[in-house]
């Protein structure tokens, strides 16, 4: 089962941004209007064939870099003691692997990683996967792990008063 698809990507970052990071330099960018078509599973019979192919190449590239993050999700899930494949994708994981998927589309970007959106959202996610690798952060499907606490642990030295020698205190 896979944590995001062409078709969410298509609505959220969107398929303008897409064709822009999906271009490989020296090739010509997708027209975000087919990209969507394509993406979303639309008919592309009335597209003119080179539209298709720069849209299918954008595509492709796209699915490799949903692939990686994939993998890398799964890693992480794994290690946290989920079973894969997952009975159903929570949306929050279905965010991670949206953040993933558009920093490693932006990998030659320019900006200041310290306020850059992308790079915040994709540190983010890595954050939290590596909380739920720990056990720290559950996804909530029917988590094994004990609830952590338990009796108070106490731990000091003897009394140093007590009622025997208190008892003349204040008379």
């Amino acid at each position: 089962m896979t944590f995001i698809t062409l078709a969410d990507l298509a609505e959220r970052p969107g398929t303008v941004e897409l064709a822009q990071v999906a271009q490989q330099p020296g090739e010509p960018v997708a027209v975000p209007a087919v990209l969507a078509m394509l993406m979303r599973g639309e008919d592309m019979s009335a597209v003119p064939e080179a539209e298709a192919d720069v849209a299918r190449a954008a595509a492709q590239r796209i699915s490799d870099v949903m692939e990686e993050a994939q993998a890398l999700a799964e890693g992480y899930l794994r290690q946290g003691g989920y079973p894969l494949p997952l009975p159903r994708v929570p949306l929050i994981l279905k965010g991670w692997a949206r953040a993933i998927v558009r920093y490693r589309l932006h990998a030659h970007r320019l900006s200041d990683e310290k306020s850059d959106p992308i790079v915040r959202d994709y540190r983010d996610a890595l954050n939290l996967l590596g909380l739920v690798a720990a056990g720290k952060f559950s996804l909530g499907l029917g988590d094994t792990r004990p609830v952590a606490g338990g009796r108070p642990a106490v731990t000091g030295p003897g009394r140093t008063f007590s009622m025997d020698s208190l008892r003349d205190y204040g008379k």
